[in-house]
């Protein structure tokens, strides 16, 4: 009993230090890849490339290639193979000569511990290791994919070799690595081809995780110079640190960081076999899903279970374009397994099976594909072997090898040295220039030029990675770039993957800090937040934005306005206060009656004007007045229909001159009054000045002073027909502009002084005894008047458009009603109703004259 609870003991220590590895430890997943299938974190190959006058052993390669070969280098042994036996085949490269290669254990398993032990014996004094033994002068060989390891090597073998890895900068260094050469192309249009893809999917808030070096540091220098141009904004920016015990230092920060990110799509630049690949790898593990933008490097697979064809998931790399060997897929199919290894032959297998892409699924049913039926779907598709980018870079720098040592050997031919020598390179730095200039098209028809490679930009094709459940990875290919073509015409996605999915195209996720902002609305941005972060307002008024997440809403011209939801501006109606209109029409009858009104009431007057209460307070007076009220309404109807320049000018001034004659009509009517009955023993003057009519000359002088600042007013700044396009939404509304507003208020306050002066006089002369006294009418009327005006002024002000001239055809009409019926309408009722009142008999024979 007791060592049972011993074992159950153990057994749960043990599995709880499984479970915090698994959990917190960074460097457990450096164990798990270092002693997983796939080798070290720093393997590296070197191959050296030699000629033999003789033909190839049969046995050769058993010899060569007597070691396990990890499964990252299966590609590249099968490249050489290839490479050297379509060269051996072709009558016009190194005819009667065979290219072999040459490659020990160590030199693609462990560099790192080769180099150490070289390292050691020559501090030791030992003699360093022969790795081509029996094969005398200088040889080029061929290094990489890690550059890394590959400036090592160079460091120890000072040979010319030429690095098959994505280009360096720091291998073009030729002061410090003179004798290595690259055949790759640069990365220098990278980040555009990057943002050409984030601009396609409208992915606009993006994480990057770098490695803490200087190609990192330049890369994030030119893509955020991309994303400024293309309104893209970084959301998070992990800096990986190449120390592993700094990097578990802050390891929690950086998952954090990611997986609280908003951001959907993340790009990975950096260097494989590193801390950026376990942080990547660590992300995977803690279940991190994001679209993940990188180079062909990172072509890798994870046993992800929840795949699914209905969604655009996993891996998008770029990769350098390349041509398509056609013949690499026979030459693996026929390979002779007698010439070649058995292992050779057991490693094709399984490099064809997992390095594949998708060429014919046109009929497929992959839509209906499940994690359990994957391997099934897999077994009834036909696919096709495609090299990596480094595969390829190899294949052609097979080739710059190749015409390297074909050049030489003509030159040896030329000068006729001995035929022991022909193929035996005893010059490093003959090799080496002539390999630095090589210029030659290779077998698919690229032209590869050894001293421009470094000079152009790539191009590249975009690759999506389909992770199936089971760790099978399929490489599809969904678009690609070019640089060299016009700016619309750089990036080209392929709708295939619309086919092989199905009907249905894949639903792209997105990746944006804010919603997108509709037709209708503009982006609002707030303080301290990046630029691709903002707030949807509505567009101002008679503003419009007819397209998605626009930064300003457009005006819309005069002639037009924004339609409700403000995408997009309508034609404006031509608007004014016409007859037409139920306003207009009502305003234009108002005048008419009230004119034909007063026409009556100056008839009535005629015909009893020899009646006493017509008599009164003068008659000519009151004709005077009732005259400029019939035109006081008429003028009205100046306000009413399409203004032009006559009518707006006509406007004022019949308003302005007709109203000055009805109030000095009044003034002077009310002077009458006071000096009639005021003064009680006027002298002999006053009653002359009475007599001979002299309050009647107050007419024409107040509007002779009228008439003086009407032209003023025209001559500096006269009315103007205008557009009033704010008042009323959707219509042009015409009206007429006063011109100087100062003039319009300078003509009202002269009115309302007159007005003023007329019932102050009236009020102190509306209790004096008298049958006819129309003081207290006058007094009524000059209030009337008053109110009217007084309440126009702020509600003309608070008014636009048709309204306006509303109100201000309506005051005409009210205060010119107030003048009529408060002084005429009781005199109206006397003279037709009672008659009998009208008379001097009951009263004395005392008369006004």
């Amino acid at each position: 009993m007791r060592k049972l609870c011993v074992i159950i003991i153990s057994f749960l220590l043990l599995k709880l230090s499984l479970i915090l590895c698994s959990l917190t430890e960074t460097s457990c997943f450096w164990r798990i890849k270092a002693n997983g299938e796939n080798g070290n974190l720093w393997d590296d190959c070197e191959f050296f490339l030699f000629v033999n006058q003789t033909l190839q052993e049969e046995d050769f390669y058993d010899k060569v290639l007597d070691f396990r070969i990890t499964n990252q280098k299966y590609e590249f042994v099968l490249v050489l193979l290839f490479a050297t036996d379509e060269i051996n085949r072709n009558p016009y490269l190194l005819p009667n000569m065979s290219l072999l290669f040459s490659v020990t254990a160590g030199m693609c398993f462990n560099t790192l511990r080769i180099i150490d032990l070289i390292i050691s014996q020559k501090d030791s004094g030992q003699p360093l290791p022969n790795y081509v033994c029996g094969v005398p002068g200088c040889l080029v060989g061929v290094t990489g994919p890690s550059w890394t390891t590959s400036v090592k090597l160079v460091t120890f073998f000072h040979e010319p070799k030429v690095f098959f890895g994505r280009f360096h900068p720091i291998l073009n260094d030729k002061v410090r690595f003179p004798y290595i050469y690259q055949i790759a192309h640069k990365d220098t249009c990278l980040p555009n081809a990057m943002m050409s893809l984030m601009l396609y999917f409208t992915w606009t808030w993006i994480g990057l995780v770098i490695s803490n070096d200087d190609q990192g540091t330049q890369f994030l220098s030119d893509l955020r110079e991309e994303m400024q141009i293309n309104g893209l904004c970084l959301a998070f920016t992990n800096v990986i640190p190449d120390d592993i015990q700094l990097y578990m230092t802050r390891a929690v920060a950086y998952d954090k960081e990611i997986m609280t990110s908003s951001a959907k799509v993340v790009i990975i630049y950096g260097e494989m076999n590193s801390t950026l690949e376990a942080s990547f790898r660590r992300w995977v593990y803690l279940g991190v899903q994001r679209i993940w933008i990188t180079t062909s490097q990172w072509d890798v697979t994870t046993s992800k279970r929840d795949f699914s064809l209905d969604t655009f998931h996993g891996t998008v790399t770029f990769s350098h374009h390349n041509r398509v060997i056609s013949k690499f897929r026979n030459f693996i199919q026929t390979m002779n397994t007698s010439k070649y290894p058995i292992d050779i032959s057991q490693m094709r297998k399984k490099w064809n099976y997992f390095n594949c892409s998708v060429v014919n699924i046109i009929q497929s049913t992959m839509n209906h594909c499940s994690s359990n039926t994957s391997l099934e779907w897999l077994s009834q598709h036909e696919f096709d072997m495609v090299l990596s980018e480094e595969g390829y870079n190899l294949y052609n720098a097979v080739y710059a090898v190749a015409h390297t040592y074909h050049e030489i050997i003509l030159q040896q031919i030329e000068s006729q040295q001995i035929a022991e020598l022909i193929g035996k390179f005893l010059d490093c730095q003959q090799v080496a220039s002539l390999l630095e200039n090589v210029v030659f098209t290779n077998p698919v028809g690229e032209l590869v030029n050894m001293n421009q490679r470094k000079k152009h930009c790539a191009e590249y094709d975009i690759f999506n990675i389909w992770n199936f459940p089971q760790g099978f990875g399929l490489k599809v290919k969904i678009g690609g770039y070019s640089p060299y073509l016009p700016q619309s015409q750089q990036l080209h996605i392929s709708e295939d993957l619309d086919l092989a999915m199905g009907s249905t195209p894949p639903q792209v996720p997105t990746s944006t800090c804010s919603v997108t902002c509709p037709p209708g609305f503009r982006k609002f941005h707030q303080n301290q937040t990046a630029d691709c972060c903002f707030d949807c307002v509505w567009c101002p008024e008679n503003e419009v934005s007819n397209e998605t997440d626009m930064e300003t809403c457009v005006s819309c011209p005069d002639d037009q306005y924004a339609n409700a939801e403000h995408t997009y501006c309508l034609q404006r109606q031509v608007s004014f206060l016409a007859y037409e209109d139920p306003l207009g029409m009502a305003l234009a009858c108002m005048s008419l009656c009230f004119s034909v009104l007063t026409a009556l009431v100056l008839g009535a007057f005629v015909k009893y004007n020899d009646s006493p209460i017509v008599k009164a307070n003068n008659r000519i007076l009151s004709y005077i007045l009732l005259i400029s009220i019939i035109f006081c309404f008429l003028c009205s109807l100046c306000f009413i229909g399409h203004p032009n320049m006559g009518i707006c000018i006509l406007q004022q001034t019949t308003f302005g001159v007709f109203f000055t004659v009805a109030l000095s009509t009044v003034l002077a009517k009310t002077i009458t009054v006071v000096l009639a009955f005021k003064l009680t023993t006027p002298g002999r003057r006053m009653k002359r000045m009475l007599v001979s009519g002299a309050p009647n000359f107050v007419i024409p002088i107040c509007t002779l002073i009228q008439l003086i600042i009407y032209g003023i007013w025209l001559v500096t700044s006269p009315p103007y027909v205008d557009t009033d396009i704010h008042s009323e939404h959707g219509q042009i509304v015409i009206v007429c502009n006063k011109g100087s507003v100062i003039a319009f208020h300078l003509v009202l306050g002269y009115l309302g002084s007159l007005a003023l002066g007329s019932f102050t006089l009236a009020f102190l002369a509306r209790n004096l005894p008298d049958r006819f006294n129309e003081a207290k009418f006058l007094t009524f009327s000059m209030l009337v008047f008053c109110s009217v005006w007084i309440t126009f002024l702020p509600v003309y002000h608070s008014t636009k458009g048709k309204v306006m001239v509303a109100v201000e055809v309506f005051s005409i009409l009210a205060s010119s009603a107030g003048l009529l019926g408060c002084i005429f309408l009781p005199k109206c009722y006397v003279i037709l109703m009672r008659p009998d009142s009208n008379s001097l008999r009951k009263y004395s024979n005392k008369s006004l004259y």
